[in-house]
């Protein structure tokens, strides 16, 4: 028994490792990127755990390529993690990453960086935040929380590079679009009164979700992931 609880520890460690290494990357076969995106999701929850053993965490990672691209959603007791691929994403999005990238390779360098790449635990910090708070219903605050544990997720795994990769293409893609903030307004005070009407239109929730990947990349008063999970859950 012991033997084969070894076995199992290190069959799921390996699946991780073997995940991890390939994430961002644009994904080819459907097979392998849900495959991965649930060896992700299950250290994700593993990390959780460890922090609060009584925390009743569990979430299903699937390819559901939709106009919202990667999401989490959570009803009636069924959690998931959407992932898109590639090749079938509409047109008209394919556009808006070849337009704000500057060019069709480009634009496939942004999905693979952030949609087969960092967002997969920031919507598991969504899902942390539905088990723990209830209903959660889409805001300003609430993609900020998630893109801090998505931040701090990745660095706890050793993905500094890819996280810079993402920094500094999120520099170049929200330097060009335009600011969709009134006069007088602060951008939090603007998506939170707008934040349902913001997520239809793909270049003013872009210009807030790159935004907020950059002021927390550049936060350095975060702590490490583990105390943050730790604070966030007494």
């Amino acid at each position: 028994m012991r033997n084969s609880i070894l076995l199992l520890v290190f069959t799921a460690s390996f699946h991780f490792a073997s995940a991890q290494n390939q994430w961002f990357k644009l994904y080819q076969d459907s097979t392998e990127l849900v495959n991965d995106g649930k060896a992700i999701t299950a250290q994700f929850t593993k990390d959780i755990q460890q922090i609060k053993p009584s925390i009743s965490f569990s979430v299903n990672t699937i390819l559901n390529t939709t106009p919202y691209l990667i999401f989490y959603w959570g009803e009636n007791g069924v959690r998931t993690a959407n992932l898109p691929k590639w090749d079938q994403v509409i047109a008209p999005q394919k556009q808006f990453f070849y337009d704000v990238a500057g060019s069709e390779s480009a634009g496939k360098e942004m999905f693979r960086l952030f949609f087969n790449g960092f967002y997969l635990p920031h919507e598991l910090g969504h899902a942390l935040e539905h088990v723990t708070k209830g209903n959660i219903n889409g805001s300003y605050q609430e993609e900020y929380f998630a893109n801090i544990v998505g931040m701090l997720w990745w660095k706890k795994q050793g993905k500094t590079q890819e996280l810079k990769e993402c920094y500094e293409f999120a520099k170049r893609v929200w330097a060009k679009l335009p600011n969709p903030v009134p006069s007088g307004s602060t951008m939090e005070e603007y998506f939170t009164a707008n934040y349902q009407k913001a997520t239809e239109d793909p270049y003013v929730y872009g210009y807030m979700q790159f935004k907020q990947y950059i002021q927390v990349y550049e936060d350095k008063t975060l702590p490490d992931f583990d105390t943050f999970i730790k604070s966030y859950l007494k």
